[in-house]
């Protein structure tokens, strides 16, 4: 990490557009695990998140005991850290994966960690409660919320996710960036969440909140007073005299007096001149989200509310089928197929919420069927027959990747296909598509299984003309299994097995310097831009797993996609606390250069030695070029027109750029910029406007898309942009709906929150409790915590 004190025109160019475009004057509680690196043990917007979320859904896991099983008890869970693993596998059983859920979680982490580095985002001060910008920042979280209730009542839940990490970030930086913590309050706000209540006591323009303060530790410049304010932070807005800073090395307005600052940010006084009070700030941060997560449940429902952090386990159960003229065996093979999957869910915490079937003819798709009744799935499935279309034979869901890597990749003629089975690996399934003539299925006993329908040594096999499908019996043998394949033409193979060992990655810049260090989050890398990967292993702390040895990943390899050819492997390290699963890992520069998608696998050892080999599910791609777009910074209504900004560089060679824009629906776009000719680290700024029309339907979500297709001999593979909008009905723009209870911090029942003592405060590895009114409070793993008595 570069130091402070290192003046910006001795960085490189490439570092210095990265700053420029990336790093912003605006602070708050650090974004992700990767900030850890510039302040060790600071709580970051990426922990408060993720804590929050696994309180509340234990508590719903306490209100609603599983079916079928015992239910949970909240004193089996004091005295640890409370993981997602350990908490999926004690309510739905144990090895049952968490990783939707962890997903969706993620989904809201980066959503928050990304409001410091988005363009539109990280310099408003009203996003931020920074500048005594304290009702207008109020406004601004209760209008996220509002969006966050929309979206998922609209089922988007992409869309949902990103507009409550949005709000979270607010949220959590209300405690860090103003004196609420510095007045003694003990609990969140009461009115934060609520438009109509007042904030009261707010320091006015005239009103000097600090004194000045040279050093980097400030502690006492907070002036005798009771008026609640905010730091100011940078020259947009000008500090008024008198008036407080955020304060750190990267704040310009703490160097004019009245020096210093009040933010609580971090551990480090270097970024942090109230660094001292940051485990109060995290604390009252914590109890806020909780109490917000608490308001979108009963909002939403337990139902909605478990959709909308992926918690029930099969929210919907999708089938995509070919009805091409060459698919009719195929068509009948899936139908059994789709009501044997849902028969074996009936009942079960898999069993679908909602039933979707996708019709796809070519070159078309549709239309999309979409029913929570199974009956009338049944039905409208029962219609599709084979209609006319190409002659060549397709497979049925070859869209639908699968988990287990093969050796080689692809069907080569005479070389078997080779895979291997783990101890945490069940219902391996094998499935073939082709003119195949024979074929045998070895496990690493050396007992073999041939092509013969019915139960076999090995599992059990069925034929749908063209289609295979052998399922293995449980528990298969561990270690290498060969798949021989005799066939005419290439017949594709593919092996698929449930695990509760599972990874998700994402990709981030790192921002090490300046005011919030942490991982600007990408979508997907791009070319000529130093690139993170991040894993994040799942089922790695589930006790039935693995007991008390620990399995080691040690790489991740890269694949070309198609083909398999490996690009490249690269080394993981771990960051954060063991418990989390999560490593990291830098991308080689020349993988960094192509153009071609490839493909991940996870690598490692379990305690006993044994081989771990995972695959994620879907390919990546890198961008040629950064792609963002950004949208207007209130809510849509009809008859309204939003002006959007899109912004485009390129950090690998000279681009020339078509530029195309799409809605939907199909409202009037219009654009700025159709073409662009950008050199080695230049960038350039568009702007487009969307109309909403007065017939527009309100709580509807509008979809605009942006694609950057490359012009000349050698035209580049298309980057995408995508921006999901609200439309939002006039009068509900503003406010959320009127609590049942005038006054008192929304927990989980109208039940005001007790003050906790001194002892209560937030620390690692501590854990208590005591009753409190209605109220059991304790702290899990070093995490403070309420549920509600009088709600069992």
């Amino acid at each position: 990490m570069l130091s402070a004190e290192v003046p910006l025109p001795h960085l490189g160019s490439s570092a210095l557009l990265l700053l420029q475009l990336l790093l912003s004057p605006i602070a708050a509680f650090f974004p992700n695990i990767w900030s850890l690196l510039a302040a060790p043990g600071s709580i970051t917007h990426q922990d408060l998140t993720e804590e929050a979320a696994l309180n509340v859904t234990l508590q719903l896991f306490l209100e609603q005991p599983p079916p079928g099983r015992p239910p949970l008890r909240l004193e089996d869970f004091l005295g640890r850290t409370l993981l997602a693993d350990d908490l999926f596998a004690a309510y739905f059983g144990p090895g049952f994966p968490s990783r939707r859920f962890r997903a969706a979680l993620g989904e809201v982490s980066r959503a928050n960690a990304a409001q410091d580095f988005l363009p539109t985002s990280r310099n408003d001060p009203d996003l931020h409660f920074d500048a005594e910008r304290l009702v207008q920042g109020r406004t601004r979280l209760v209008g996220a919320l509002r969006e966050t209730l929309v979206a998922a009542r609209a089922l988007d839940y992409t869309l949902a996710r990103q507009r409550l990490g949005a709000a979270f970030h607010a949220l959590q930086d209300f405690y860090s960036h103003s004196n609420w913590v510095e007045l003694g309050k003990q609990q969140p706000h009461p009115h934060l969440l609520w438009p109509r209540q007042e904030l009261w006591n707010l320091a006015q323009v005239d009103n000097p909140t600090c004194s000045d303060c040279s050093e980097l530790s400030c502690p006492g410049n907070l002036l005798d007073f009771m008026l609640l304010t905010s730091g100011y932070f940078g020259i947009h807005p000008p500090k008024p005299p008198g008036k407080c800073s955020h304060g750190g090395h990267f704040d310009w307005s703490s160097s004019q007096p009245p020096r210093g600052g009040i933010n609580k940010d971090s551990t480090s006084p270097s970024f942090s001149p109230h660094h001292m009070l940051h485990l109060q700030a995290a604390k009252l941060a914590l109890l806020a989200s909780i109490q917000a997560f608490s308001l979108l449940r009963s909002r939403l429902g337990d139902r909605g509310f478990s959709r909308l952090l992926d918690i029930t386990p099969a929210s919907s159960l999708s089938f995509v089928l070919d009805t091409t003229g060459s698919m009719g065996e195929e068509i009948n093979a899936a139908k059994i197929q789709a009501r044997h999957i849902a028969e074996q869910r009936r009942g079960s915490p898999m069993e679908p919420v909602h039933y979707v079937l996708v019709p796809f003819h070519d070159p078309g798709f549709g239309p999309v069927f979409t029913t929570s009744d199974s009956d009338s799935f049944w039905q409208q499935l029962n219609e599709i027959h084979a209609l006319g279309g190409g002659d060549e034979p397709e497979m049925c869901l070859s869209a639908v990747e699968v988990t287990l890597p093969l050796d080689p990749p692809v069907f080569v003629p005479g070389k078997p296909l080779v895979f291997s089975v783990d101890r945490l690996l069940q219902k391996v399934t094998v499935r073939m598509h082709g003119e195949i003539s024979s074929f045998w299925i070895k496990n690493p006993a050396g007992i073999s299984q041939g092509q013969e329908e019915g139960m076999g040594p090995l599992g059990h096999t069925r034929r749908f003309g063209q289609f295979w499908m052998v399922t293995m019996t449980d528990p298969p043998q561990t270690g290498t299994w060969e798949i021989q394949v005799t066939a005419k033409g290439s017949p594709r193979v593919r092996v698929q097995a449930q695990t509760s060992l599972d990874f998700l990655f994402h990709f981030g810049v790192p921002m090490e310097d300046g005011p919030h260090p942490g991982l600007y989050p990408m979508t997907q890398p791009v070319a000529g831009l130093q690139t993170q990967l991040l894993v994040e292993v799942t089922g790695l702390n589930s006790r039935s797993n693995f007991g008390d040895s620990q399995p080691h990943f040690s790489h991740v390899v890269l694949r070309m996609v198609p083909g398999g050819t490996e690009l490249g492997r690269v080394p993981l390290e771990p960051v954060g606390s063991p418990q989390r699963g999560v490593f990291t890992a830098s991308l080689p520069p020349t993988l960094l250069s192509t153009s071609l998608p490839f493909s991940l696998e996870l690598m490692g050892q379990d305690g006993e030695g044994q081989s771990l080999h995972r695959a994620a599910p879907q390919p990546c791609t890198v961008a040629p070029v950064l792609l963002e777009l950004s949208g207007p910074p209130g809510l849509l209504a009809p008859g309204s027109k939003a002006p959007l900004s899109l912004h485009i560089t390129s950090f690998w060679g000279p681009q020339d750029l078509d530029l195309r824009t799409s809605v939907n629906p199909s409202f009037s776009l219009t654009s700025n910029i159709s073409r662009v000719h950008l050199g080695l680290n230049e960038s350039a700024w568009g702007h487009l406007w969307l109309e909403i029309p007065d017939s527009a339907a309100p709580d509807s979500v509008v979809m605009v898309t942006v694609i950057a297709v490359g012009r000349g001999a050698s035209p580049m593979p298309p980057t995408h942009a995508f921006l999901r909008l609200l439309v939002l009905a006039p009068e509900r723009q503003d406010q959320l709906p009127a609590p049942a209870y005038s006054s008192g911090p929304v927990f989980i029942s109208p039940t005001p929150a007790p003050a906790f003592p001194p002892s209560t405060l937030v620390t690692q590895g501590r854990a208590g409790g005591g009753m409190a009114g209605n109220f059991w409070w304790g702290t899990v793993g070093g995490v403070l915590f309420l549920l509600s008595l009088s709600s069992w």
